[in-house]
Formats: C-alpha cells, structure tokens, sequence
C-alpha cells in the first residue's frame, strides 16, 4: 500500500478494500490480448469499435447492398470483370465432364465389366448433358450452365438450380431438366416479412419453422424448404404481375435426393445465404476505377490542348480573332468560345495573351498506385496480381509459383461445385435411367452404400496450363518413373483430357500410320 492508500485505509476501510480489488481486477484484465489486439486503453486501438453479431445480422441484412455493387462493378470495372472471369475460365472452363469411376470391387465385377458399363453411363449423360433440352429455358446445354451458376454464385453470393422432372419427348426420351435462377428470387414470402426489413429472421405460422431470407429451417437449424418467387423484386421490366412465392421443398419425401441444389462458399456457421465474391473488396474495386477514369478524362482533356485568353487593361475594341474551324464543323455554338484548328496563326489584338493549360496528366504514379493496390485485391480474392491483369513479366520461377498459388484456390473450388451441383444432378440422372431400365445397376434401390458405390465418378475440368511446356512435361514423367503419380493424372493436369481416350485415338492413329507405310512413332 502507497501513502494514498493508508490515508483511505485509516478514513474509510471499506473504499481501500474496494481500491485493492479493482486494482487487482486490473492487473487481470490486461493479460494476453488485452494488451495487444483486444486493447482498449492504447491510442491507437481506443477508436477502433468494431462489432460483430449473427450471420443473419453481419450478411443477410446487408446482402441486397453488396449484390447491386458486386453487379455493377462486373459490369462496369475492368478489373471487377476479370475477378469475376478468371476464376470461371480456370474452375469451369467448356465445363466439367463426366468420368464415372464405380467401385468394382465392392460390386464384384471384373475391370473388364466395369470400363464397359461406365463407358455406356458416360455416352447416355453425354447425350442428355450436350443438349439444351435438359435445361428447364432450353438455353444452354449442362456445361454452358455449369458456368452461369459458376458465375451467379460469384457475382451474387449464391447459385440456385431446381431439379425438374417432367415427361419425356420422343426426341428427348429424358426426364430431367435443370432450371438455374439468381438469389434475388429466394427470398421471404411478403406476408411473412416483419417491418425491420426482408432479410430479418421470420416464422412460418404453418409449421413454426424459420424463414431466413428464404431458406426455411426447422428447430435443429437444418434446411427443410426454399422460398421462391416468380419475379424480381421491384422488376421495372415486369411491373404488372403480382409477387407470388412458392414453397419448395429441400428433399424429396420419398428418395430424400434433393429438389433445390445451392452452390455457395460459406465464411461463417449457421450461413444459410452465401456472400458475393467481391465483397471485401468492394471498396478497393470502386476506387481504383473512380481513379482510373478521372486520369482518362484528365489526358482527354490535355490532348484538347485548352488555352485562355487573357484581356489586358487597354481596351481594344473589336476581338478580330480569325475562325479556324468551318462552321459545319463546330461544337461550341457560343459566340464568346473559339475553336482551334491544325496550324492555326491568330494575330491578337494589342492587351490580349493567352496561357495554356497544363493538368499535369497522366500522373507518373498511376500505374505505382493502381498496381499496389491491384495485389492487395489479389491477395484478399486468391488471384495472383499477374493472373488478374493477364500480365506475365516476372521471371519463369515466380510466374509458375503464381499460377501454382491460383490453382491451389481454383482446385478447391472445383472440387465443392463438382460435389454440390455436378454430382447430385449426375445422380438424379443416373437413378432416373436405372429406374427406366436403360442401365442395370442391381442393388441400387435396395442398399445406399451400393447405390454410391455405382455414382462414384470423377469431375475433369480445363488444365492448369504451363509457362514451360517442356519442364511440365519433364517434370510428369519423372513422377510417373517414380511412381509419384499416374499416367491419367498427369494427363489430366497437362492436357485435360482423358488418358483412355488418348490411347484409343493412338492406336488407331498408328494402325493407320502403319497401313500408309509411314513409322507409328516418327523418328
């Protein structure tokens, strides 16, 4: 106790008691993050008042915001577009193909019978995936939807497919049919909203469920139904048909495959709606190109060459400035504006002068600052900055480990929309065909891990590319020696393509080398 102390201790006990307890409740308090990231008491922390409540609070209250401006940079941003394509044309690419891969052995038929049935499996999807008529809009084929659901869930948070059955045609002899809609249509029902907004938590009086914007869920939290509207909200293109929403269920009752398939890339637990690609960037894009088009106007204007005219203190009169510019030709109709022509000569009037305008444009910083601030927006969306502007001028070691980066967020992207859009649509296409009788898979109805062991199938996409082809293809066949990788991997990463087919195509190529008198293998 310091001097302080003793002097309350003998007037009031009780207040000295208290005095020791705070101090000590203090000197607890600021331990471990209470002195650093947690700090309330340093300068440069005491103004940081940062808050975080639910998902439903921190996104889906503000969802509706960061869609309008993730949309209008894609379509309005240079480089909001590139962060948007980019990472469609590596995950996506012409689409994601099928390579049915079933487990032989756990179904006990040879390797032999196997490569059959999933040869005849790939060319029956392949038939229905090719057309646009297995899409619900007859618009775009499977793999052109695969990359506008790729793209909506990057532009909007979310992508949304119902999975339609509907009677087969005679030129279509398939069930199935696709219908992709954009996440402003799963939304609330109106009579259900509360006055604090459309995307607060509501409550179906049917069943007592909740309805977070649009997704209803049961007393566990899991997803039991999806609301669906038939129009935009407040469409200016459609402003006479009523708002109507319906219920759609998640699962099927009955096979509990599902009706409704959401591509989304959650941040948070218990996030039912997903958050645009672009939102922690928004800012960033937004300024870069506020900054970009003031540089662009400002070197338009310095190609204009703008000079004024300075009156003296004399007065002259008459202004006989002569006109260099014929007056079909004319901008400015103003009588007091003069335009200049190429080799214009003005003698000017005693007490006139005239200076140039000189902004100072284009900025040398430009191209320091935009790109500075371009890595930073890289960095938070993992996208290499040489990936994002197309620009490869670094050395070969740092533009590989560039792409190699890119494709580390590319693969995992690829293999979640594979396994929550590609997959459970190729199932409910393939246990359509089976119940048909157009494929013989027994077992499938009767037993889930059977019915799995016949949809286990790959999903191959575009390749990475290569910056050294040859090192590429150096580097592969010594895993292949090594025993470090396989001959269809490595033909996957390289080409994209499948090692099967290639031996296929090669002997026939070499069977028809040989038939030409020609060496199969040039020397």
């Amino acid at each position: 106790m310091n001097a302080i102390d003793k002097i309350i201790s003998y007037i009031s006990p009780e207040r000295a008691l208290k005095r020791q307890v705070a101090r000590r409740a203090l000197k607890f308090l600021n331990t471990g993050y209470s002195e650093s990231g947690a700090s309330l008491r340093k300068k440069s922390m005491r103004g940081w008042q940062a808050w975080s409540s639910s998902p439903q609070a921190d996104i889906d209250m503000n969802i509706d915001v960061l869609r309008q401006r993730s949309r209008d940079l894609f379509m309005g941003s240079a480089l909001g577009r590139s962060a948007i394509v980019t990472p469609r044309s590596h995950v996506i690419g012409v689409g994601l193909k099928l390579r049915s891969r079933i487990d032989a052995e756990f179904l006990g038929i040879s390797r032999e019978e196997a490569d059959k049935w999933e040869k005849n499996v790939e060319r029956q999807f392949n038939a229905w995936a090719e057309s646009k008529f297995c899409d619900a809009t007859r618009l775009n084929n499977f793999y052109e939807m695969q990359s506008l659901l790729f793209m909506s869930f990057l532009l909007n948070g979310d992508g949304w497919a119902l999975l339609k059955i509907v009677e087969p045609e005679p030129y279509f002899p398939f069930s199935l049919r696709i219908h992709l809609i954009e996440a402003d249509r799963i939304s609330s029902p109106q009579q259900y909203r509360s006055i604090f907004g459309t995307n607060t938590i509501q409550v179906n009086p049917d069943n007592g469920n909740k309805i977070v914007n649009g997704v209803e869920i049961d007393d566990d939290g899991a997803v039991v139904a999806y609301w669906i509207s038939n129009k935009y909200q407040n469409d200016p293109a459609n402003p006479f048909e009523l708002m109507e929403w319906q219920r759609i269920e998640a699962y099927s009752k009955t096979t509990g495959r599902p009706n409704v398939l959401c591509v989304m890339e959650p941040e948070r637990c218990e996030q039912y709606r997903g958050v645009p690609f672009l939102a922690p960037v928004v800012e960033e894009l937004k300024q870069i190109t506020r900054y970009t088009e003031a540089e662009l106007m400002a070197a338009i204007v310095t190609g204009f060459f703008t000079v004024f005219i300075k009156e003296g203190q004399i007065p002259t009169g008459d202004f006989p400035l002569a006109e260099a510019i014929s007056p079909q030709d004319k901008v400015d109709f103003d009588p007091n504006a003069f335009e200049l022509g190429a080799g214009t000569i003005n003698a000017l009037p005693p007490g006139y002068d005239i200076t140039t305008a000189d902004p100072k444009r284009p900025s040398s910083n430009f191209d320091a600052f935009v790109t500075s601030l371009t890595k930073h927006v890289g960095a938070a969306l993992e996208i290499p900055y040489e990936l994002l502007i197309k620009n490869f001028t670094a050395s070969y070691s740092a533009s590989r480990a560039a792409l190699l980066e890119a494709w580390n967020a590319f693969r995992m992207r690829r293999a979640w929309f594979a396994h929550d859009f590609c997959q459970p649509v190729y199932e409910v296409w393939l246990a359509e065909r089976i119940a048909q009788g157009k494929i013989k898979a027994p077992g499938f109805f009767s037993d889930m891990i059977t019915a799995k062991a016949w949809c286990r199938a790959d999903w191959y996409g575009p390749a990475p590319g290569q910056v050294d082809p040859v090192k590429e293809v150096q580097a592969a066949q010594l895993r292949i020696i090594n025993g470090l990788s396989t001959r269809e991997s490595e033909t996957v990463e390289l080409t994209g393509r499948d090692f099967d087919k290639n031996i296929e195509q090669l002997r026939r190529e070499n069977e028809l080398m040989k038939q030409a008198g020609m060496p199969a293998i040039p020397e």
